[in-house]
Order: structure tokens, then C-alpha cells, then sequence
């Protein structure tokens, strides 16, 4: 079985630097400096922007709907369009090695979705892999309850010598996805139906706090890999906040 670093450290209060993490870990993972590494954590509450979203011309309109609503506006690493995480959610990145990375992206894509089903099924949750008509940051690799709502979202990020996935799983608050959602999703002139909008809670008729999330999460991974628990080591988080204070200097 192989090996498999779990990092379960959360930076709710700092959403920019918690995306900064995973993508410095993305870096050395394949750089060959870390090990395959997996992020399994709580977020803060934050709308994702992917690539997309910050090329469309209603991006600066998006943005401050998000922020009115309460939450940053942060860019996501993985691809995908806007998604919505907050405290009633669990995070994942995965930072794989790979010299190929393309040759394997599908095959990552269905490793991810199958561990989130796997884990929702596990609590009772008739959870299936694919699109919901509607749904939003729309992808074949969303998991869903029934075929009628979203539970979770995957995207994928792939850079020389590894790959990154990024997956959200909403735990409760499917409510207010969709009302944090829904004044961004018209300003970037995206259609989707708020009634997609689920949760784990909804499903099994109570309350599902994160947490009970989090360990299913991790027990369906302990199923595949031997699970190393590690901390956020200081290099990494001092790249980390070295690439925050570029970016924000080049953009000044």
C-alpha cells in the first residue's frame, strides 16, 4: 500500500494564503522536495474564482457580490468555475507527482470522485458520480445525491512533473451556496438552477457536522493508502506567504 502524506491543518481566517499552501505544496510535490501530499481541511468563507471567472468582463461585479455577501474572492487553483466554500464544508487538495501528468488526468479525476462517494455513501447518502443539469462549476467528476443535487465539486490543475486536484464537499448550508451564488452567477452571466444546491444534511434529514465529514473522508482514503500525518512545515508556509506578498506587489 502506498504512502500518502495527510495534512489536516486549516487557515479559515486566511483563504488567500490557504490557496497559496496548495499550490506551493503542488510545486515542491513535483519538484521531488515533498512527498505525495493530501490536504483534507476546513475552509473559511470564500467564493473560488477559476481562471474563467476572472477573465470575464463581470468578474470586478462578481467579486464585490461576493464580498457583500461576507465572503473573500480568491482565485482557485483548480480549474473550474466559481464555487463557494464555508464553514459547513470540507476542502480537499491533493498534490500528486506525476512526469506525465496529462497521460493520467482522467484517471485522477475518477480516483477523487470515487473517494468523496465512497465516503458519502458510507454515511448513508445515495451518492453517484456525475453532472447535475443546472449545477453549478458544472463537471462530469461532481458527485451528487439521487442525480437531483450537488454535493461536491473536483477540478484539476496540472503543472511539469505533477498534478493538483481540488474538491469542496458540503457537509450543510446547501442554502447558502445558492444565495452567495446567485447574485455572482449573474454577474458572470452563467445560467444554473439554485435548486441543485445540496448537502449531506439534507440528504440524511440531519444535522452532519464537517467534522464527521472530515474522518469519513479520511477512512475511505485509509482504504487505499497507508495515511502519514503531518503538519504544515515552516518552508513551505514561508513560500507560501512569499508568493502572496509578489502577487500583491506586482498587481500594486
Amino acid at each position: 500500500m502506498d504512502e500518502l502524506r495527510l495534512i489536516r491543518h486549516s487557515l479559515p481566517d486566511r483563504p488567500e494564503l490557504s490557496t497559496a499552501i496548495s499550490r506551493t505544496i503542488l510545486r515542491r510535490v513535483a519538484a521531488g522536495e515533498l512527498p505525495p501530499t493530501i490536504r483534507i481541511h476546513r475552509p473559511g468563507d470564500e467564493v473560488a474564482f477559476g481562471r474563467q471567472d476572472l477573465a470575464s468582463p463581470g468578474y470586478e461585479r462578481a467579486a464585490a457580490a461576493a464580498r457583500a455577501a461576507g465572503f473573500a474572492a480568491v482565485e482557485r487553483l483548480a480549474g473550474g468555475r466559481a464555487a463557494v466554500f464555508h464553514s459547513g464544508t470540507i476542502a480537499i487538495a491533493r498534490a500528486y507527482s506525476d512526469p506525465q501528468p496529462p497521460k493520467r488526468t482522467y484517471a485522477r479525476f475518477e480516483e477523487m470522485a470515487d473517494l468523496i462517494a465512497g465516503a458519502l455513501r458510507g454515511l448513508g447518502v445515495e451518492a453517484r458520480v456525475g453532472e447535475v443539469p443546472g449545477e453549478y462549476c458544472p463537471g462530469a467528476y461532481s458527485v451528487n445525491a439521487r442525480g437531483a443535487t450537488k454535493l461536491a465539486g473536483i477540478g484539476q490543475r496540472m503543472i511539469r512533473g505533477g498534478a493538483h486536484l481540488g474538491g469542496v464537499v458540503v457537509a450543510s448550508g446547501g442554502g447558502e451556496i445558492a444565495r452567495v451564488l446567485d447574485p455572482v452567477y449573474e454577474a458572470l452571466e452563467l445560467d444554473w438552477d439554485p435548486a441543485t444546491s445540496g448537502s449531506v444534511s439534507d440528504e440524511l434529514g440531519r444535522e452532519v457536522d464537517p467534522g464527521e465529514l472530515e474522518e469519513a473522508l479520511i477512512a475511505e482514503l485509509a482504504r487505499s493508502y497507508e495515511l502519514v500525518d503531518a503538519g504544515l512545515d515552516e518552508e513551505t508556509v514561508e513560500l507560501a506567504e512569499e508568493s502572496l506578498r509578489s502577487s500583491t506587489s506586482a498587481g500594486s
